[in-house]
C-alpha cells in the first residue's frame, strides 16, 4: 500500500495534460472541487468520471456545507440551508431554550434530510466526499464561521451534526468534523490572518471539544483549525502533535482521518513566528499527525507551487526526512464510498430522496 497524502485542485472544467500528470503522481490522493470547476451537471459528472478513469482510488472532495458554503447551486442542485437554520429550528418556541422536544426532533429529521440530499446529489455527479459538518460553537464573534455553525450549545451542535451525518451515511458518504478543537471563539479569519485563542485547555475541553468526544464513533474525518491556542501549544492546531496525537487521538480516542485545512491560507503557513513555504507547511502538518494535507487554488497560473510541493515531499521521502504511512493510507481509502451511487435520473425518482426534499422544506416554513 502506498501513502498518497496530498489533496490538490485543478484549474478548469476539464482535465488538462498537466492535470493528468499531477493526478497520477503517487503522492496525490485526492482532488478538491471549487465553483470554477462547475459548468453544469453533465460536465461535472464527466470530469469526475475522467478522474476516476485515471485513478479509481483518488478521493474527489468538495466544501459543500449548505448556506454560503455550497459550491454547486444550479442545474438541479437543491439550495441547502445554513446550519444555523437547523439550530434555530431546534430552539423554536417561546423561550428559545435548548431542550429536547418536538421542535428538536423536527430539526433532527431536517438535518438528516439535509445530509441525505447533500450527499446523494454530490454522489450522483461522481463526488465522493464533502468537508462537513462544522462542529464549531457559535459565540457570535466569528465572521468566517457565523451561520455555518449549528448553535452555541455543544449539545445541540452534536445532536444536529449526528443527524446530518446519518443522512450523509444513508447516501454512502463519510463526514469531516471541523475545525478542531474549535474556530468559533476567535474573530480573525485564518484565510488572511492567524487567529489566536487565549483560553485555557480546560475551558476549551468542556465547551468547544465536547461535540468531538460525543461523536467520536460516528466521525470519519476531522479537520484541525488554523488557530493558535496559546495556553496549549505555540503552533496552530493543524501543526500541533499535542492537539492531534495527544488530545484528539489519545484523549478522545479518534481513529479516523485527520485532514489539514487549506495550507495555502495565510494563517496556515506560520509556526512560532516563522513563515513556511507551501512544501514546508505540508511536511509540518504530516509530521504533526495529519494523514492528509489539503492545498487549494494552487493549480491556477500554471500550478508552479503544486509542482514544487510534489518535488519537495518526494525528496523528503527519499532522504528519510518523512516516512510514508500505511495507516494514514488506510484512513484515506476509508473515506471512499463503499457502494455505487445512484445516477441523477434514478435519484430524482427515488422515494427516499423525494421524502428528504419534503422534510427539508420544513426548515424554511414559518
Amino acid at each position: 500500500m502506498h501513502h498518497a497524502p496530498l489533496i490538490i485542485d485543478i484549474a478548469g472544467t476539464r482535465l488538462t495534460a498537466v492535470d493528468r500528470k499531477r493526478l497520477q503522481h503517487p503522492l496525490v490522493g485526492g482532488v478538491i472541487y471549487f465553483g470554477r470547476n462547475w459548468q453544469d451537471r453533465e460536465q461535472l459528472t464527466a470530469l469526475s468520471a475522467a478522474i476516476k478513469a485515471l485513478r479509481p482510488d483518488l478521493l474527489i472532495a468538495v466544501d459543500h456545507e449548505g448556506g454560503r458554503v455550497q459550491r454547486f447551486r444550479t442545474d438541479g442542485f437543491t439550495p441547502l440551508p445554513p446550519m444555523r437554520a437547523l439550530g434555530r429550528m431546534w430552539r423554536h418556541g417561546k423561550d428559545g431554550k435548548a431542550r429536547l422536544g418536538k421542535h428538536a426532533l423536527a430539526a433532527g429529521r431536517a438535518a438528516t434530510a439535509c445530509g441525505y440530499v447533500l450527499a446523494s446529489e454530490l454522489r450522483a455527479c461522481g463526488i465522493d466526499f464533502s468537508f462537513t459538518p462544522v462542529l464549531d460553537l457559535d459565540y457570535g464573534s466569528s465572521s468566517v464561521i457565523g451561520d455555518r455553525a449549528f448553535d452555541s450549545d455543544p449539545r445541540v451542535v452534536a445532536s444536529l451534526a449526528r443527524s446530518l451525518m446519518l443522512g450523509l451515511l444513508q447516501a454512502g458518504m463519510g463526514n469531516c468534523g471541523k475545525h478542531f478543537p474549535g474556530h468559533g471563539y476567535v474573530k480573525a479569519d485564518s484565510h488572511v490572518a492567524i487567529p489566536v485563542d487565549r483560553r485555557g485547555l480546560k475551558t476549551i475541553l468542556k465547551e468547544d471539544v465536547l461535540p468531538y468526544g460525543w461523536l467520536d464513533n460516528a466521525l470519519t474525518a476531522v479537520m484541525p483549525a488554523h488557530v493558535i491556542y496559546t495556553k496549549v501549544d505555540e503552533a496552530p492546531a493543524g501543526f500541533s502533535s499535542r492537539w492531534i496525537n495527544d488530545i484528539l487521538r489519545g484523549q478522545l480516542g479518534f481513529h479516523g482521518a485527520v485532514i489539514s485545512d487549506d495550507l495555502s491560507m495565510q494563517g496556515a503557513r506560520q509556526i512560532r513566528g516563522q513563515s513556511l513555504t507551501h512544501a514546508e507547511a505540508v511536511l509540518a502538518a504530516l509530521r504533526a499527525g495529519c494523514d492528509l494535507a489539503l492545498l487549494c487554488n494552487q493549480s491556477l497560473d500554471g500550478g508552479k507551487v503544486l509542482d514544487q510541493v510534489l518535488d519537495s515531499v518526494s525528496e523528503a521521502v527519499v532522504k528519510g526526512q518523512w516516512e510514508l504511512n500505511d495507516v494514514s493510507e488506510e484512513r484515506r481509502r476509508a473515506l471512499l464510498p463503499q457502494a455505487p451511487a445512484m445516477p441523477w435520473e434514478t435519484l430524482m425518482r427515488n422515494p427516499a430522496y423525494i421524502s428528504a426534499l419534503e422534510t427539508l422544506s420544513t426548515v424554511y416554513a414559518d
